[in-house]
């Protein structure tokens, strides 16, 4: 009986589902996202996420025990230096999957696994620097700041009416003449 033995085989042997994901981690560590099937990205997800927890301490037996599971130096060497250092203050969840629709040859569902905090290009990027700024806000606080910003507005754009139209009005002072 399977009682309790979740892990997804992959249809593959054990030692070439741990290849396959040991090779997938160093890919994933040294371009930051890779492209993949949905059910290999979740397995893959499983299987870097604690490995990233352990380069957030930079010691010579976390870099050993990584070094198991990866088998690649410079995997390893990227993994402690450039993603150790950027997760630091995150608690977990360094990778995103976003599926990406079917592969044209069989169908298969296709994901995209990717590092977190290495894409600028998401929206929830700016939220983190947003963030930082950790003011409370009121409504005493929100009314005030609102009601100048009213008037200094209205001025502006009478302002922008006077600058559009300084012909018309010298035409106007012109004929009055």
């Amino acid at each position: 009986m399977r009682h309790g033995k979740k892990i997804n085989h992959l249809g593959r042997t054990t030692s070439h589902r741990k290849a396959m994901l040991a090779n997938m981690a160093s890919s994933l560590i040294k371009h930051k996202r890779i492209v993949t099937t949905v059910a290999k990205a979740k397995a893959l997800r499983v299987y870097v996420e604690p490995l990233i927890t352990k380069s957030k301490d930079a010691s010579t037996h976390n870099q050993r025990t990584v070094f198991a599971y990866l088998k690649d130096k410079h995997a390893v060497s990227e993994l402690f230096t450039v993603v150790g250092e950027k997760v630091a203050s995150r608690p977990g969840g360094y990778t995103r999957i976003l599926k990406i629709g079917n592969r044209m040859g069989d169908n298969a569902d296709m994901a995209m696994i990717e590092l977190v905090d290495f894409n600028e290009f998401f929206e929830g990027f700016k939220k983190d620097e947003k963030k930082k700024s950790n003011t409370r806000r009121s409504r005493r606080g929100t009314a005030a700041k609102a009601a100048p910003a009213a008037p200094a507005n209205t001025v502006d754009q009478d302002v922008e009416v006077v600058e559009e139209n300084p012909e018309s009005s010298s035409e106007e002072a012109s004929t009055e003449e």
